[in-house]
């Protein structure tokens, strides 16, 4: 049988907003968020949370996630990547006899995750045999017209060919829409690499999503869980 392991990276420190893995996101924790929908999708013979916050751990644990170990301390620092967090878990899983075929990292702070959307991407994984898959976004405004800001706060085209270029007639750009990776381990762990040139993505509502870096991505991020789900 294929066995899938769920790994929620929930370091404890966090500079820009305290606790962010924690903080209250309409009510709840916002780390809660993920465990749920990752524990409701039934995908997953293990939902854990690699941590190095004692308060993290017992929170998470009180949501049903497990906490078997905490994080090494080379990997609790702010240069700590997450493909080093995954092959630490990965590894510490093998050392006790647990192998697992596929495995999603899901960010904390991504409360849009659900259920139904895991399950979806998950069957797109095995479908199309990719090493890895993600949702992303496309950018709102066409990035071929971005603009730099040079000293004495002028403004300067970064490419500037594409000055009377129609943004219709540009190429659409995408980023990744930070809240969860599906995986194959065996294909993402021994290169090192957060996905491979064999990596699909899906454009999903960004309505559905909000990168949370500060106090005011918080509030609109409230803001839109709280009209997708009334």
């Amino acid at each position: 049988m294929s066995k899938a392991i769920a790994i929620i990276p929930a370091r404890g420190g966090s500079k820009r907003i305290p606790q962010k893995n924690i903080r209250n996101f309409l009510g709840e924790p916002i780390i809660s968020y993920v465990i749920n929908a990752a524990l409701k999708s039934n995908l997953f013979e293990t939902v854990m949370v690699s941590t190095d916050s004692n308060e993290i751990k017992k929170i998470a644990i009180s949501y049903g996630a497990e906490v078997p170990f905490l994080r090494s301390k080379k990997n609790s620092d702010d240069y700590a990547t997450t493909i080093e967090v995954l092959e630490e878990v990965i590894n510490r899983y093998k050392e006790v006899g647990k192998n697992f075929n596929y495995a999603c990292c899901l960010y904390p702070t991504a409360p849009f995750t659900n259920p139904k959307r895991l399950k979806f991407f998950f069957r797109k994984l095995k479908e199309k045999n990719y090493d890895c898959i993600f949702p992303i976004l496309e950018y709102s405004h066409p990035i071929q017209r971005c603009l730099k800001l040079v000293e004495g706060n002028r403004i300067e085209m970064v490419n500037p060919e594409n000055l009377i270029t129609r943004s219709q007639d540009l190429e659409k750009r995408y980023h990744d829409a930070g809240q969860f990776y599906w995986f194959v381990p065996d294909k993402l762990i021994p290169q090192k690499k957060l996905w491979t040139d064999n990596t699909g993505g899906i454009v999903i509502n960004p309505l559905e999503a909000q990168d949370i870096d500060n106090i005011d991505d918080w509030k609109l991020a409230e803001l839109k869980y709280q009209m997708i789900n009334d």
